[in-house]
């Protein structure tokens, strides 16, 4: 017979916290909070978990050492569920933090910080993130499928922050924006050392700079579409399009398709023209307020 263990000591025995057990098991469908304390479910009592009363620390529930935690059947009411992991274990999987991985998240805006731990957003939520919360401390933290470690964009901005070459399937990929970009070559060099393609993103970029504004310039968005945006404000997750060559009739076509993308996906988006560039100082500070990100 398996020897049996609390969760705590179940959690310590295969080197991961108890947060993230309790987030498995419940991702499992073997236990459910209920007010402040766990409910077995059939499930897990089918899985060999079971009340124990502690004449010292009370009723908890215990499982057994070689408890296995495949869900594909666990949960009878879902049995498509998808095992859900912490930012821990994604960051195992491409050898980073915990710390360093929830930032990566965050700056997908996926994520964003809380006073403690990590809220989810709108759009973490689409891409299959669920929001916890540790029953002990309240401290909000946010799961994941498994398959998440498979997501493009994900993997895209990891391989750029560990400074990776791309892949060469994404190197081969076309789009208006890659064609965009071909065109037009990014020739002028900015204050911060950011290589643009017109005089008007020139200055967009020296007014962040000198607004001690943390950007980055023609960011991927965080989609499985190939659409790149022309300043991307991690604080905030704020994104700006400097919108020119409003002439030309494939430029207009471009601009519409990536307005609705921003609509589509509820990104904040702050949208410039020649008129807004010859006035930033009066203009960038108001739009960015509205989203959170303050200047000067």
């Amino acid at each position: 017979m398996s020897k049996t263990l609390s969760t705590s000591a179940l959690a310590k025995n295969r080197a991961i916290s108890g947060k993230e057990l309790f987030s498995q098991l419940e991702a499992c469908g073997f236990i459910q909070r209920a007010g402040n304390e766990w409910k077995l479910l059939p499930a897990g009592e089918k899985a060999g978990g079971q009340y124990f009363d502690h004449p010292k620390y009370g009723k908890y529930i215990t499982w057994p050492e070689d408890l296995s935690l495949e869900s594909s059947s666990a949960n009878p009411t879902n049995s498509s569920l998808e095992k859900l992991v912490t930012a821990t274990v994604i960051g195992k999987t491409f050898k980073l933090s915990a710390n360093r991985m929830n930032s990566i998240l965050s700056e997908l805006g996926w994520i964003d910080k809380a006073l403690k731990g990590w809220t989810i957003t709108s759009s973490g939520t689409a891409a299959g993130g669920e929001q916890k919360e540790d029953f002990r401390s309240g401290i909000p933290y946010v799961v994941w499928p498994q398959s998440i470690t498979k997501n493009k964009a994900l993997k895209t901005t990891i391989s750029e922050v560990q400074g990776e070459a791309a892949s060469e399937e994404a190197k081969q990929e076309t789009s208006d924006d890659s064609n965009f970009r071909d065109k037009f070559e990014a020739k002028l060099r900015t204050t911060d050392g950011h290589y643009v393609r017109s005089k008007a993103e020139m200055l967009i970029d020296n007014w962040l700079y000198m607004a001690e504004i943390v950007h980055a310039y023609e960011r991927k968005l965080p989609i499985e579409e190939e659409v790149y945006c022309d300043f991307y404000i991690p604080t905030g997750k704020v994104y700006i399009e400097y919108w020119g060559y409003e002439n030309d009739s494939k430029y207009l076509h471009r601009k519409a398709q990536k307005q609705e993308i921003y609509k589509q996906y509820g990104f904040k988006l702050i949208e410039l023209e020649d008129k807004d560039v010859q006035n930033l100082d009066d203009v960038l500070p108001r739009m960015l307020l509205k989203h959170g990100v303050q200047s000067y």
